[in-house]
């Protein structure tokens, strides 16, 4: 194997392409109005990187507990571990110095962000080895992983918390993952082995769960929305306007997790769709509009 290809291999290893989730980090800092204050927005950085180290040491540890899985599943067996273009030991002491580099990151930026990413990394390796095994529960730890993204965020640039951003970002994540869950129970359904807790799902269960949340997400937006200290937050009422987005946006998406049945990497989906990637575009515009503009 050339060396570009070995790069290639450990890139894929710690799963860069899902650093996007981590964006998470600056929800606090931009909705807080601090996101051109030097000191948050350079504690958040360092927040966000630490969370990339941590994520990419849980991803070692999931592909190495899910090798034999993996080399069953259509797709994932093309994951480096599973297709042995990486050895055990090398990805094993890959994932320890991603591990400590993250924590000592922490700790260097903020005891509670060690915390955080202590809790993350605990909570991510419990779920590795048997909470993702466990139905629903396993989504429930993927939608805590982002309520942990969002409070580290908020403790680093010394913001509050928004009640609205915490209840939005973990129904939006339960979203996410029940509609990925989706895509494994069709492969499921196809004859091909996939995840062993699948079989606690069937499409009607998870059909029914993606349109009590859709339509609970957006009641929680448009609350959101109208609600008095958030219209004088944004010093404007014209935050209503950004209802179109969510769920227009929201709709697309169980379109393409109903009719197109593509939505077995919610990451792959934002970095490559375009109605997808228009729609948060025009969102997050209305968004540094009304807080950093008008």
């Amino acid at each position: 194997m050339t060396q570009k290809n070995l790069i290639k291999s450990y890139l894929k290893l710690i799963r860069t392409e899902q650093y996007i989730k981590n964006l998470f980090v600056f929800a606090p800092v931009f909705f807080g109005g601090k996101f051109f204050m030097y000191d948050a927005i350079f504690n958040t950085i360092l927040a966000f990187v630490s969370f990339c180290l941590a994520a990419s040491s849980i991803y070692i540890l999931n592909d190495y507990c899910d090798i034999a899985e993996d080399q069953k599943h259509p797709v994932k067996c093309n994951r480096p571990l599973a297709a042995g273009i990486i050895s055990k030991e090398k990805a094993l002491a890959l994932m320890t110095t991603l591990a400590v580099i993250s924590i000592l990151l922490a700790l260097l930026t903020s005891p509670s962000l060690l915390l955080i990413i202590g809790l993350y990394m605990s909570m991510n390796f419990l779920y590795s080895k048997w909470l993702k095994h466990i139905t629903v529960v396993d989504v429930n730890i993927i939608a805590i992983g982002f309520l942990l993204r969002v409070l580290a965020g908020a403790i680093v640039a010394n913001v509050e918390p928004s009640v609205w951003i915490l209840l939005i970002t973990y129904l939006l994540a339960l979203f996410l993952g029940f509609a990925k869950r989706r895509a494994d129970v069709l492969l499921s359904l196809d004859g091909k082995e996939v995840r062993k807790n699948i079989d606690g799902y069937n499409l009607n269960f998870i059909d029914t769960v993606l349109s009590i949340l859709a339509a609970v997400i957006i009641v929680a937006y448009i609350l959101y929305t109208l609600s008095p200290e958030v219209q004088e937050h944004y010093r404007s009422h014209l935050i209503y306007v950004s209802v179109i987005f969510v769920v227009n946006g929201l709709l697309y998406y169980m379109k393409l997790t109903l009719v197109d049945k593509v939505t077995y990497s919610p990451t792959l989906i934002v970095l490559h769709n375009r109605v997808i990637q228009i729609t948060l575009l025009c969102w997050i515009s209305i968004m540094v509009y009304l807080l950093y503009i008008q």
